[in-house]
């Protein structure tokens, strides 16, 4: 794990062999143009995120022909937290002391947050953050030779 404070810790999702194959496969039949993969549908259930992709150019008839990616829950609540989509940057009172300091304030639990506070938008952009990690870990990784594992 990177500890240099002046980078941002990064959630690392955790996939099969057979599915970094499949997303490579995508990734080729974008020709390399990742803003075309986009999230056909998604389904939230008490153990995972699913998420069902495909090509803009090449919208599928069913979710059967899209590529399922499935993120547990706990990773899912992982990246909510390391991206502070779920807290916001304001100030507290010292309970004894009596002076304001800056503070991560949270406005709920992860997953709490994503059901119950999060607006459609901040939902979707929650969704295509993981998106975007997804391929972003895959291609970094892949490149330099390492395994993907979670922090």
């Amino acid at each position: 794990m990177d500890h240099r404070p002046w980078t941002k810790r990064t959630t690392m999702i955790k996939i099969s062999q057979k599915l970094k194959d499949k997303l490579w496969w995508l990734i080729i039949a974008v020709d390399y143009d990742y803003s075309r993969i986009t999230i056909a549908d998604h389904d939230l259930t008490e153990d995972v995120l699913t998420l069902w992709l495909e090509d803009k150019h090449d919208f599928k008839n069913t979710l059967d022909e899209c590529l399922q990616v499935d993120i547990p829950l706990k990773q899912f609540a992982k990246i909510i937290k390391d991206e502070s989509f779920n807290s916001y940057e304001g100030s507290k009172m010292h309970p004894t002391k009596n002076y304001l300091y800056k503070d991560s304030i949270e406005i709920n639990a992860p997953i709490r947050w994503y059901q119950d506070d999060a607006s459609l938008y901040e939902q979707q952009y929650t969704r295509d953050t993981v998106l975007k990690l997804l391929l972003t870990q895959l291609i970094e990784t892949q490149t330099l030779g390492e395994d993907m594992v979670l922090y």
